[in-house]
C-alpha cells in the first residue's frame, strides 16, 4: 500500500471514528508536531479551544516509524492527506517570510490545515523579552530587576535588522548559498556581555553588522530597490526593527543570546540573595540552614526557559490562536452542529 494511500486512510479513519462515536462523546482532533519539545507549546495553544464537544491530541507523526522534523510533518500530512480531524503544527522558520516562494513555504502559508508559530521557532517565543524577568524570578527566587531585557533585545534587534533584511532577500532570491542562516548567525552573535554595561557589546555588534552590510552592498550594487521591497514586505508581515530577534534562528537566539544573558543575570541575583542571607542570619546554624534551603529551591535556567509561557501575551501567539479559531469556525460551517464555537 502506498504511503499516500495510508495517510488518506488515516485521515478518513479519524473522521469516521468521530462520526461513529456517541453524540455525547468529544470529537478528537489530532495535531502533529515536529519534536517532543513542541508538544507542550502546541498544547498551550490548543487548550483554550477544547470543550465538551472536542479535544486535541498533540503527537509526533510516528504512526509508521519514528519520525521527527518539519519535513516529516509536512510530507505526511499535506496535499490532501490531512482533513478536518488532522492538522499539522510547525515552526514558521523562514517559510512564513518567504510567502510561498518555495514549495514548502507555500504549504506552510496556504494550507488550511497547517499552523505555524509566526516567530521563527518556539525558542524565539520562549525568549519573548517581556517575560524574561519572570524566568529569572523562577530560577533564583529573587524579584529584584537588575537588567532591562526589553531594552536590550530592542537594541539588539535594531542593530541586526539591516542585515536580517539581506538574509530574507538572499532566501527569497535563491542567493542563500552566498549568505546563509549560519552566516547571519555568526555575525549577529553578540559575544561578551556585561550585565551592568551592555552597551559596548551592542556597539561591537553594530560594527560587525555594518561591515557585513557594506560587503553585501559592494557585491550586489544594483540591489537597492529589491532590498527596499523586501524590507517593506517583511514589515507588513509583522517584522519590525524592534522585534527582529523573534525571527532569527531560534536555537541561535536561545543559545547565543538569551541563555548567556540569563546566566549572568541569574548568577548576580543568586549572589545577591546569598549575601542577604549571610548578612541577616543571626548565627552560623541559621545561616547554613537558610542557605541550604535556598540552594535547594534554585532551578535550571534552560529548563525554566523551555517552560516559559510568557509568550502567551505576544502578538505572534495571539495570531496562532486566531488561525486555530478560524479553522474551527470553518469546520463548523462545513459540518453544521459538529463543532460549536469555543467559549472565549
Amino acid at each position: 500500500m502506498s504511503s499516500k494511500l495510508k495517510d488518506n486512510l488515516n485521515s478518513r479513519y479519524f473522521e469516521a471514528a468521530n462520526q461513529l462515536t456517541s453524540k455525547k462523546a468529544r470529537r478528537r482532533i489530532v495535531a502533529y508536531v515536529e519534536s517532543y519539545d513542541d508538544i507542550f507549546f502546541w498544547r498551550t495553544v490548543l487548550t483554550r479551544f477544547e470543550n465538551d464537544k472536542r479535544y486535541f491530541e498533540v503527537m509526533l507523526p510516528s504512526h509508521r516509524k519514528l519520525e521527527r522534523g518539519k519535513k516529516s510533518v509536512l510530507m505526511n500530512f499535506i496535499e490532501g492527506r490531512v482533513g478536518e480531524d488532522m492538522i499539522a503544527c510547525v515552526d514558521a522558520d523562514y517559510d512564513y517570510l518567504l510567502q510561498g516562494v518555495t514549495a514548502q513555504s507555500k504549504k506552510v502559508v496556504e494550507s488550511p490545515y497547517v499552523f505555524h508559530t509566526y516567530a521563527y521557532a518556539i525558542e524565539n517565543l520562549q525568549c519573548y523579552a517581556p517575560s524574561l524577568h519572570e524566568v529569572c524570578v523562577a530560577v533564583t527566587l529573587n524579584d529584584h530587576r537588575i537588567f532591562d531585557f526589553d531594552d536590550y533585545l530592542r537594541q539588539y534587534s535594531e542593530a541586526i535588522f539591516p542585515l536580517f533584511v539581506w538574509s530574507v532577500w538572499a532566501y527569497r532570491t535563491g542567493q542563500h548559498n552566498k549568505f546563509s542562516l549560519s552566516d547571519l548567525a555568526r555575525v549577529i552573535d553578540p559575544g561578551g556581555f556585561n550585565v551592568f554595561a551592555p552597551q559596548p557589546s551592542l556597539d561591537h555588534l553594530r560594527q560587525k553588522v555594518n561591515r557585513k552590510v557594506r560587503q553585501l552592498q559592494a557585491e550586489y550594487p544594483d540591489n537597492k530597490e529589491q532590498y527596499l521591497q523586501v524590507k517593506a514586505s517583511i514589515r507588513e508581515l509583522g517584522v519590525t526593527p524592534q522585534t527582529t530577534y523573534l525571527y532569527i534562528q531560534g536555537h541561535s537566539l536561545f543559545d547565543n543570546v538569551v541563555v548567556p544573558i540569563l546566566t549572568k543575570v541569574c548568577n548576580r541575583l543568586r549572589l545577591e540573595r546569598q549575601e542577604e542571607i549571610s548578612r541577616t542570619a543571626r548565627h552560623h546554624t541559621q545561616r547554613t540552614n537558610e542557605m541550604s534551603c535556598y540552594e535547594h529551591s534554585l532551578q535550571d535556567i534552560r529548563q525554566m526557559l523551555k517552560k516559559n509561557i510568557g509568550y502567551s501575551f505576544s502578538p505572534q501567539f495571539r495570531q496562532v490562536q486566531a488561525d486555530i479559531e478560524r479553522y474551527l469556525t470553518t469546520s463548523v460551517s462545513r459540518n453544521p452542529g459538529s463543532l460549536p464555537p469555543s467559549n472565549m
